[in-house]
C-alpha cells in the first residue's frame, strides 16, 4: 500500500513560474530556463510512490533538488505544479488548517542541524511537538521519556543540548520526531553533520528503530554508501529530475544512464549484496527420519562427502559426513547422535562482506536460515573467488 504518492511534482523558483512550466513542457532544460529567464528549476516533474513501512532514500549531488523535494512533501514550500498524496489525500490542495493537522499527526521531520532549543532540556526538546499540539504535560513527558529511551538517551532527560555530543543531539531530534507518533519521518541530510563513526552509529540506530517502529521514512542524502545501506528503495536525482528509482541491487546491476553508472562504479558490492543474492540450493538433503543408511546412499548418488539434514518442515538439524554416517550405520546409531553442529549459519540479509571471515575459517558451506528453516547454502568459492552476480541460483553440492 502506497503511503505517499507523488505525481508530476515541480517547483520553479522565480517571478514567473508558470512561464517556466511552459518552457519545461516545451522541452527546455533547467540550464536553458535559467539562462533565458533567470528562474531556477528546483524539482522537475518528479513522480514516485513510497510504500508503507519502507525507507525510501532520495540521493543526489548538491543542487540536484533533493532537499527541495522533501520540503514539497510537507509543503514547507509550495509546488508550482503536481500533487502530493498522503494516505490518498492531496495535501497540495488542502486548506492551511488541514495542512497543520496533517503535519502534526502524520509528518515528523528530522533536520541536518538538529534544530534543538538550547534553553530546553532533552526531555522538553523531545516533547516540544506534543506541547505545540496541546498535549497535557504528564502525557507528553511520558511519551517523550519513552522516545528518549528508545534512542538510547535514558538518563539524559535533564541535560541541555550543549552538554551533548553531536550524535547525542541528533538522537534528541530523532526522539522528538518519534514522540509525536507520526506515521511518516522526513529526514533531510539527518546524519551529514556527524563524524564518520558517529554517522555510522546513527545509521545503525535508525535501522534498529525502524525494525521496532516500522515507520515510513523518506531519507535525503548525498552519500551513496548511506543510501545503499539504509534504502529499501533509492531515487537518484540530477538537475531536479529523478533519473532512476529502484532497489540497491537494481541500481548497481542496471544503471539507467551514464550518470548513474559513474555514481555506482566504485561501490564495494560486498557491502550491498547479501547472502540471499549468492546462496544456492543444496543438490541433496537428508531427512532426519530416514536414518544414516539412506543418507549414505544419497551422498553416494550425488558424489558428495557431506550432507545437511533437515526435518519434514525443512528445519535444519545438522550436518552429516560420509564417515560418520557409515560409522553410525555399522554401530546402529540414530541420526541424531552423530550430527555435526559446528558450522556457520547466517540470515538472508547478512551483507556478503560479513561472511568473508567465516568463509576463510569454515570447512563447510555457510547455511542461510530464516527461523531455523534452511533457505540455501553459500559456498566458500562463491565468496572467496568474487561475488556471483546476475546469475540464476543453481544447485551445488554441499561438499
Amino acid at each position: 500500500m502506497s503511503k505517499i504518492n507523488i505525481q508530476d511534482l515541480t517547483k520553479i523558483f522565480g517571478s514567473y513560474p508558470q512561464k517556466g512550466m511552459e518552457d519545461l513542457n516545451n522541452g527546455k532544460s533547467k540550464d536553458e530556463i535559467l539562462k533565458e529567464t533567470g528562474m531556477t528549476v528546483g524539482v522537475n516533474q518528479a513522480s514516485f510512490t513510497v510504500e508503507e513501512g519502507e525507507i525510501f532514500v532520495v540521493m543526489g549531488l548538491s543542487g540536484s533538488g533533493k532537499s527541495t523535494l522533501i520540503r514539497l512533501l510537507n509543503r514547507l514550500i509550495e509546488p508550482t505544479h503536481g500533487h502530493v498524496f498522503i494516505d490518498d489525500e492531496d495535501i497540495s490542495q488542502v486548506t492551511d488548517q488541514r495542512l497543520i493537522e496533517t503535519r502534526r499527526k502524520k509528518l515528523g521531520m528530522v533536520f541536518q542541524r538538529f534544530g534543538l532549543f538550547p534553553f530546553r532540556t532533552v526531555l522538553a526538546n523531545a516533547g516540544y511537538g506534543l506541547e505545540i499540539q496541546g498535549v497535557e504535560k504528564t502525557e507528553r513527558e511520558q511519551k517523550a521519556a519513552q522516545a528518549i529511551e528508545d534512542v538510547g538517551l535514558q538518563g539524559y532527560e535533564n541535560s541541555y543540548p550543549d552538554q551533548l555530543s553531536g550524535g547525542m543531539q541528533q538522537r534528541v531530534g530523532l526522539a522528538r520526531a518519534l514522540a509525536n507518533e507520526t506515521d511518516i519521518l522526513l529526514m533531510d541530510e539527518a546524519f551529514s553533520a556527524l563524524d564518520p563513526l558517529i554517522r555510522q552509529e546513527m545509521q545503525d540506530e535508525l535501522l534498529r528503530l525502524q525494525h521496532k517502529w516500522n515507520k515510513t521514512v523518506v531519507f535525503i542524502t548525498h552519500d551513496l554508501d548511506e543510501a545503499l545501506k539504509l534504502g529499501d528503495r533509492i531515487a537518484i536525482m540530477k538537475d531536479g529530475r529523478i533519473v532512476q528509482t529502484g532497489t540497491a541491487e537494481q541500481i548497481l546491476e542496471s544503471p539507467a544512464n551514464d550518470y548513474v553508472s559513474r555514481f555506482v562504479e566504485d561501490v564495494d558490492r560486498s557491502k550491498v549484496l547479501t547472502a540471499s543474492h549468492i546462496m544456492k540450493n543444496p543438490s541433496v538433503l537428508a531427512v532426519e527420519k530416514d536414518g544414516p543408511r539412506v543418507a549414505v546412499r544419497k551422498m553416494e548418488e550425488a558424489g558428495v562427502s557431506s550432507i545437511f539434514v533437515v526435518d519434514r518442515n525443512r528445519q535444519l538439524k545438522g550436518l552429516l559426513t560420509i564417515d560418520d554416517a557409515i560409522d553410525a550405520y555399522n554401530r546402529d546409531l540414530a541420526m541424531q547422535e552423530i550430527l555435526i553442529s559446528d558450522f556457520y549459519s547466517t540470515t538472508p540479509d547478512t551483507p556478503i562482506q560479513e561472511l568473508i571471515a567465516s568463509a576463510v575459517d569454515t570447512r563447510y558451506p555457510i547455511t542461510v536460515l530464516a527461523e531455523g528453516e534452511l533457505l540455501g547454502i553459500v559456498s566458500r568459492v562463491s565468496i572467496l573467488s568474487g561475488l556471483v552476480l546476475g546469475k540464476e541460483k543453481e544447485e551445488v553440492t554441499s561438499s
